[in-house]
C-alpha cells in the first residue's frame, strides 16, 4: 500500500485529534492516491464501539456512572445511543491503541468474550481505516445478570 498516515493535530491546532492518510501526488500516481483522508479520533472510536457490540456475550458497555447516565440519555428523545461510551482510542500517524469497559453477559466465558472483541475490533479498524492497531485493552467492569433485567422491568411496570 503506498498510503502513509500521519498525524495532522497537536499543539494548539484545531484540527488535533485527526490523522490523515496521505497518497503519493503527481499524474503518474494512481487516482485513489492523489490528495489525503482524514480520519478522526472519534470515528475510531465509533467503529471500535459498533465492533465490540457485535460480538455476542457483550451486554453493555461502559463503567458504573458512564452506564447508568447513559441509560438516562438513551431515554430522552434525541439523547442518542452513546456509541462511544465505554470506548477510549489513542491514534497516533500509523498506529491506534483501544481501551474498552464492557459488560459481559453472566455464563459466557470472559476470556472467549474478549478474543472475541479483540479479533472483531481489530479487523474492523484495520479495514476501515487502514490504521494498525498495536492493542485492545478490556476492562471487564460488570457480569448481567438475568434477574437484573427482570427487576428493572418489575420497577418501570409499577407506575404508568
Amino acid at each position: 500500500m503506498t498510503d502513509n498516515i500521519t498525524s495532522v493535530g497537536g499543539g494548539n491546532r484545531p484540527d488535533t485529534g485527526v490523522s490523515a492518510l496521505k497518497g503519493r501526488t503527481g499524474a503518474g500516481a494512481p487516482a485513489e492516491t492523489r490528495g489525503k483522508t482524514t480520519i478522526a479520533d472519534g470515528v475510531v472510536a465509533k467503529i471500535a464501539g459498533m465492533a465490540t457490540r457485535e460480538v455476542p456475550g457483550i451486554h453493555s458497555m461502559g463503567a458504573g456512572m458512564a452506564r447508568a447516565f447513559g441509560a438516562m440519555r438513551e431515554r430522552v428523545p434525541g439523547g442518542g445511543g452513546g456509541v462511544t461510551r465505554g470506548v477510549k482510542v489513542e491514534v497516533g500517524e500509523r498506529q491506534a491503541a483501544v481501551d474498552l469497559d464492557v459488560v459481559v453477559e453472566y455464563g459466557v466465558s470472559i476470556v472467549d468474550v474478549a478474543g472475541g472483541v479483540r479479533t472483531n475490533v481489530i479487523s474492523a479498524l484495520e479495514r476501515m481505516t487502514g490504521l494498525e492497531v498495536v492493542e485492545v485493552n478490556i476492562a471487564v467492569d460488570d457480569v448481567h445478570l438475568p434477574d437484573e433485567e427482570e427487576e428493572a422491568e418489575r420497577d418501570e411496570g409499577r407506575v404508568r
